[in-house]
């Protein structure tokens, strides 16, 4: 096995020096297992942050469903296969009435550039409504449409037929608290305004239904259902992106868009989708689906395959065999009410929010001016990290410790981070 210094050697060399590594000091992982990792030297780190390896790392029932699948067929969607068929209907049954088509995709990033052609498509408009801070992906379609991106380090802005709205954020947003959502449906109001005034219509109004890089960001009440209606009268469509948040993560409901009490038109999802194997989907109407069929094939030649199928559906049957959904909710409450003990210790910490297993906690320097403790925010990671725990930062300041660990997360291993964040900030 190759050493730790010689492996980061060699990335040097042969990777791309755009890719990050994570804390001060790499960490080199040679294993997984359920809601740990390990490193090179035996180490053991709680997962405190890896939302991807969602039922957690290397699920026997999930690494069974590949390997026996992988045994017998893995080819593309050209031939009549039950795996492909039964998954798509256990997945749509999860979704509500009338989101019954599916197009499966290899990452979230797929997944949301084939909704954004579908949208274009069936409104023959390229106009997109966004929120600030948002981040849908790395193609370029999805840099476009992503502020997170285009407007940080090496960004250059939106083009013109992306209209950006304030990012809805009840805490330190440009309107303040849980029922700031009309004020912010206002702004997509404006958004189409302009689009209309300038002689074009609205293709799509795409969100995240709870915002990950925004700073793990719960949506002012309101806001998506208001929203949603203003986009349709319009004419537009409406993209829920559940890349992030979907598949029982929110505790309470299964997909994120449900916190809201909404239905999009088109569903994007991914990451926890395949628990690390490369697994997406756009699922949509049969009416919308049927409109994009418009003589141009749809192919993928992976998207789909069965292999990525039986292991979707493994999946879905551990969230429900294990209740995985329960636990989420849970746990959950018992992490987010201890996070709350400890704001009411530690002034650093200006606010915490989230639903389920999906966690945020904004540090601040001062709770009148609201200043973002960035630097603050990434030395408690590493210094989190020194003791076992694997968190991240998110939000515009990089001041948010984001917290969405495997959802096999126990009381036990919530009561041993906050412990440990208590020691820190102390």
């Amino acid at each position: 096995m190759l050493n730790k210094k010689t492996i980061q050697s060699f990335r040097e060399t042969h990777l791309a020096p755009s890719l990050s590594l994570s804390y001060n000091d790499p960490l080199h992982i040679v294993k997984g297992e359920g809601q740990f990792l390990y490193d090179g030297d035996g180490n053991q780190y709680l997962d405190a942050v890896n939302n991807i390896q969602h039922v957690g790392h290397c699920h026997p029932k999930v690494v069974a469903a590949a390997t026996t699948q992988y045994q017998k067929l893995n080819t593309n969607t050209r031939y009549l296969d039950e795996t492909r068929v039964n998954y798509a209907q256990a997945l749509t049954d999860k979704l509500p009435d009338g989101l019954d088509v599916c197009f499966f995709t290899n990452s979230g990033s797929e997944a949301n550039d084939l909704a954004l052609r579908i949208a274009r498509h069936i409104t023959q408009s390229k106009e997109t409504i966004v929120l600030d801070a948002a981040y849908h992906g790395n193609l370029s379609s999805l840099i476009e449409i992503s502020p997170y991106k285009h407007d940080g380090k090496g960004g250059s802005g939106a083009p013109d037929f992306v209209h950006v709205i304030p990012r809805p954020d009840p805490y330190r947003g440009k309107y303040r608290g849980e029922d700031s959502g009309k004020s912010y449906a206002h702004e997509v109001q404006m958004a189409m305004d302009k689009i209309q005034e300038s002689g074009k219509r609205v293709s799509v109004f795409i969100a995240e239904s709870l915002m990950g890089c925004g700073g793990q960001l719960v949506l002012p009440n309101g806001f998506l259902k208001e929203s949603f209606q203003k986009v349709r009268e319009a004419g537009g469509l409406c993209i829920a992106d559940e890349v992030q948040i979907g598949f029982g993560r929110m505790g309470d409901h299964f997909w994120g868009f449900e916190t809201q009490g909404v239905i999009p038109d088109i569903v994007t999802m991914g990451k926890s989708m395949g628990n690390g194997h490369p697994l997406s989907a756009v699922v949509t109407t049969r009416s919308i689906a049927d409109t994009f069929n418009n003589g141009m094939e749809y192919f993928n030649s992976f998207g789909g395959n069965p292999v990525s199928c039986a292991v979707g559906h493994a999946v879905l049957k551990v969230i429900e065999e294990e209740e995985l959904q329960q636990n989420a909710k849970e746990v959950g409450d018992y992490l987010k009410s201890m996070l709350n003990e400890l704001k009411e210790k530690h002034s650093i910490i200006g606010d915490v929010r989230g639903h389920g297993l999906f966690l945020g906690e904004e540090l601040v320097r001062d709770l009148d001016s609201l200043e973002p403790a960035g630097n603050e925010a990434e030395q408690i990671v590493n210094s989190m990290k020194e003791k076992g725990i694997l968190i991240s930062t998110d939000g515009p300041d990089h001041n948010v410790l984001k917290i969405k660990p495997p959802m096999i997360f126990t009381r036990e291993n919530a009561l041993f981070l906050t412990e440990t964040l208590n020691e820190i900030l102390s």
